[in-house]
């Protein structure tokens, strides 16, 4: 049985997601694997595709707005950068896998899986840690604010004069 104050917390706790989503993304990942497995058997070897070159420049493209995008959102300091890296990261696991694993042998597998570890893949996980850690920047700075505005209330209702903690706190956020 649970207390009153719990519920009373789990009543105003603000969830990222709805609570359906766990449940139904589990069932579609388990769905998924007789899929791959089918693919696996059925697909052929070796295959010839017409539009090769336009995949991969589209590819890289939409990578390119990716990364410029997480790059804006991180200039703005808008929140948004948060989505912004994981979708980039995301794109740069993909661009290492395939990058590897559609290279034939030779010199050319050996650049594809140089540029993977040393580029892609950290580039990556830079970009998870960025996705990881932009809530907590953001929490961190809307903490900052609340202390200035109350700072700027105490101050206001005093009628003391405070400019110098008013600017002291304003350099940290520069």
């Amino acid at each position: 049985m649970t207390s009153t104050s719990e519920q009373i917390i789990r009543a105003t706790e603000v969830r990222p997601a709805p609570r359906w989503v766990a449940p139904v993304f589990g069932l579609l990942a388990l769905l998924t694997l007789p899929w791959i497995g089918y693919l696996a058997f059925t697909l052929p070897r070796h295959t010839v595709t017409v539009h090769y070159r336009a995949a991969w420049v589209g590819f890289d493209l939409g990578l390119v707005a990716m990364l410029a995008l997480t790059a804006w959102y991180a200039y703005r300091g808008h929140r948004l950068v948060v989505p912004a890296a994981g979708g980039t990261a995301t794109m740069l696991l993909v661009d290492a896998w395939f990058d590897v694993v559609t290279t034939p042998g030779g010199p050319d597998l050996a650049l594809s899986i140089a540029l993977a570890a040393l580029v892609e893949l950290p580039l990556a996980a830079l970009c998870v840690w960025i996705a990881r850690h932009g809530d907590r920047m953001v929490e961190r700075r809307l903490r900052q604010l609340a202390a200035r505005a109350e700072l700027a209330a105490t101050v206001a209702a005093s009628g003391v004069t405070a400019r110098r903690r008013l600017a002291r706190l304003r350099a940290p956020l520069r």
